[in-house]
């Protein structure tokens, strides 16, 4: 079984990797793709770890070149997120069950939003969208995990006109990311089974670092995924 972990930057990962080179054998990092591999000395499991970059373009180019060169059998997207929804405490780990390109359109002279759907620029259930919308087939395969449907914004939201404006537009959203719907949109099309895994590490409000939670964030989904792959590995 090869299973691939996307990440936007290294330390969302960082006490995954230090799990990995504890209980696999890590193989050198290559130059020519920048993917880290593990292996299990016993049992046919390989771990592969791409790190992107921020942002939907980076996920997208790097997740994209990977997946033309091999077909992992499992691909997941860890890292930190932010809750539009307050029921959900800081540290959470959630499932995202669905995602959206949230600010792909236009700003009308009035300030309103018009997405690329409504533009007429794409179909809304022009494969991989249903309904404009990205869809996880497999999202139901982790029922302890709480669910999520998620906004991938190129611009984190902090200013509370916009974060009112975004919330109105997108009224059922739980949290937003830098690069869900760039990983749900690869896969698709790629044939992939993927899940997509987020730390809760702040609220989606007037912007202040100072309320974040990082490190319970980081620690909370790499927790979970380091489980996920001991169920693996104990099979």
């Amino acid at each position: 079984m090869t299973v691939l972990i996307v990440a936007a930057t290294p330390f969302e990962i960082a006490p995954l990797i230090q799990w990995l080179n504890k209980n696999l054998e890590g193989h050198p990092q290559t130059a020519s793709n920048g993917v880290a591999a593990y292996t299990h000395p016993s049992k046919p499991l390989e771990v592969r770890v791409l790190v992107t970059g921020v942002g939907m373009t980076a996920t997208a180019f790097h997740l994209g070149q990977f997946l033309a060169r091999s077909k992992p059998d499992w691909a997941v997207n860890i890292g930190i997120a932010g809750a539009f929804d307050r029921s959900i405490a800081l540290g959470a780990v959630v499932e995202v069950v669905s995602d959206t390109f949230a600010d792909l359109g236009v700003e009308e002279a009035d300030g309103r939003f018009t997405g690329l759907f409504d533009l007429g620029l794409a179909g809304s259930d022009e494969f991989p969208f249903k309904n404009g919308v990205l869809q996880n087939p497999f999202a139901r395969d982790f029922d302890f995990l709480p669910k999520a449907k998620g906004l991938t914004v190129n611009k984190v939201h902090g200013f509370e006109p916009s974060i009112l404006a975004f919330s109105n537009q997108y009224p059922d959203a739980t949290i937003e990311t830098m690069e869900g719907a760039a990983f749900f949109y690869a896969c698709l099309h790629a044939g992939v089974r993927f899940t997509a895994l987020r730390g809760i590490s702040n609220y989606v409000e007037t912007r202040n670092r100072d309320a974040w939670d990082l490190p319970a964030s980081i620690n909370g989904v790499n927790e979970v995924m380091k489980e996920m792959l001991s169920v693996i590995i104990g099979r």
